[in-house]
């Protein structure tokens, strides 16, 4: 492996280095040391400076406006890494989970069980019962599993935080399908639906255990007006459960996550500290002090700080267009793919040694993925300059809900993720999140030890043997 070439290291007095300059540093590292490379041509990069300051930002936005506990729940979902989870939770935050799976990975990752929430709409009775078992917080998702929950309380004592998620019905952004307080939505018990809003009051004066509410109002395309108004509707519940139960019997408000992302420029917009005080300013009364706090942010602290890079393995023209064939595509840009209208990312031009491609005339061109349909592609007619093969394509913000997800089309592998970290020097140094998948484990996958398991059946009708 070729050794690094590092960058002159700045002066003592000059500034750290942007999040745009350390991933210019990081993808000339990763060629120079051959992350990317003929023989491994996709790769992942996390910005490991990044993600630590987003979650110190996290946590001062809401320092800023309440002295109430709050407890930043990290959403698992959006990047299940380990060592990414281990990181978070040195940065002071815990993580939500929503599936046996993600409470795995997240015990694996160190983080208590106080310190850890479990949400889902179809919890199994196991599931609850190892939850309650080690004290995790729960939010149930309606009524039918809050039964479930009487019974399991009732039958051996639990040190975990109860609450019921809730449905505020407030509407949708502008991504249907990541907007969850609909009139329809499945997640959660319906405020507005007939009779709800006093089902939910009867069910927390009838269990004094119950303590907390929990919303969540959507995700990408959801204004921060409308997840305010969310919050708002159930501090207005707790409010009223509180007076009616004659004490504070909800202690904490769970708000969710959900910041949207800014894909078209480097700029993090909106920010944390926007949503707090825009929470401060429409619902005073929960930042009081009377209500600890928990939220689940996810995308938001993760996006901008992940790289995809990707090497150009041919180029040509099509109907006059310029396409570009690299090795990134479905498998881990998948929403942009299927839908890029909603999610489209950028494109970042670098030669073959990982040096930007600047001040040279840009053309319209198709970035196109690996996979064998006419729709893989990363961006139709984006003005670049001309992409030749062997050169590097880089797909900013891509750290959150796409390399950690892989979708197996065609069979193709997992990539490699690596954290990077300027030193001091000016160099880089990476460290392996999770190496590259090989074609073994592909076919270890797929079933490769019992080649022959449908050949084996008995007579028709009769049991297949183990």
């Amino acid at each position: 492996m070729a050794s690094p070439t590092p960058s002159p290291a700045p002066p003592p007095s000059a500034s750290p280095p942007s999040a745009a300059a350390r991933r210019d540093r990081a993808v000339r590292a990763a060629v120079d040391q051959g992350l990317l490379s003929p023989a491994a041509p996709v790769v992942a990069l996390l910005d490991t400076t990044g993600v630590r300051a987003s979650a110190a930002a996290l946590t001062s936005a809401f320092a800023a406006v309440t002295d109430a506990p709050v407890l930043h729940a990290f959403a698992v979902k959006a990047c299940p890494l380990v060592p990414v989870l281990r990181l978070l939770y040195e940065s002071g935050l815990g993580l939500e989970v929503a599936s046996p799976g993600e409470l795995a990975l997240a015990r694996a990752a160190g983080a208590p069980p106080s310190r850890t929430v479990l949400d889902s709409p179809a919890k199994t009775p196991a599931e609850l019962r190892e939850a309650l078992a080690l004290g995790i917080a729960v939010n149930a998702d309606n009524l039918q599993e809050l039964a479930r929950l009487d019974a399991l309380v009732a039958s051996a004592p639990t040190a975990s935080p109860l609450g019921i998620r809730v449905n505020p019905q407030v509407g949708a952004g502008s991504i249907g399908a990541l907007s969850t307080a609909t009139a329809t939505s499945k997640f959660g018990v319906p405020l507005r639906d007939e009779g709800a809003r006093q089902a939910l009051v009867q069910a927390y004066l009838d269990r004094p255990w119950l303590t907390r509410l929990h919303t969540h109002t959507g995700s990408q395309g959801v204004p921060l007006a409308l997840m305010a108004e969310g919050v708002g509707a159930v501090y207005g519940l707790a409010e009223e459960i509180n007076t009616k139960a004659g004490r504070q019997q909800i202690d904490t408000v769970d708000i969710g996550g959900g910041l949207p992302v800014n894909f078209l420029t480097d700029e993090e917009t909106p920010s944390h500290a926007e949503y707090a005080r825009l929470l401060a300013a429409t619902v005073p009364g929960l930042l009081d002090g009377r209500y600890a706090l928990i939220t689940e942010f996810g995308r938001s602290l993760l996006a901008k700080h992940g790289t995809v890079l990707t090497r150009v393995e041919y180029t040509k023209t099509s109907g006059g267009r310029p396409i570009a064939v690299t090795h990134a595509g479905v498998q881990l840009a998948t929403r942009t793919v299927y839908a890029p209208e909603s999610w489209p990312l950028r494109i970042l031009a670098y030669d073959a040694e990982g040096r930007p491609r600047t001040g040279e005339p840009e053309v319209p061109q198709d970035v196109a993925g690996p996979a064998c349909f006419a729709g893989d592609l990363l961006a139709t007619g984006r003005a670049l300059p001309r992409l030749r093969p062997g050169d590097v394509v880089a797909v900013p913000d891509t750290g959150a809900y796409a390399f950690a997800h892989h979708y197996a089309y065609n069979s193709l592998p997992r990539p490699a993720v690596h954290g990077f970290t300027p030193t001091a020097d000016g160099a880089v140094a990476f460290a392996t999140v999770r190496r590259a998948q090989t074609l073994d484990e592909i076919v270890a996958e797929a079933g490769g030890d019992r080649p022959d398991a449908l050949l084996r059946g008995r007579a028709a009708g009769g049991p297949m043997e183990p």
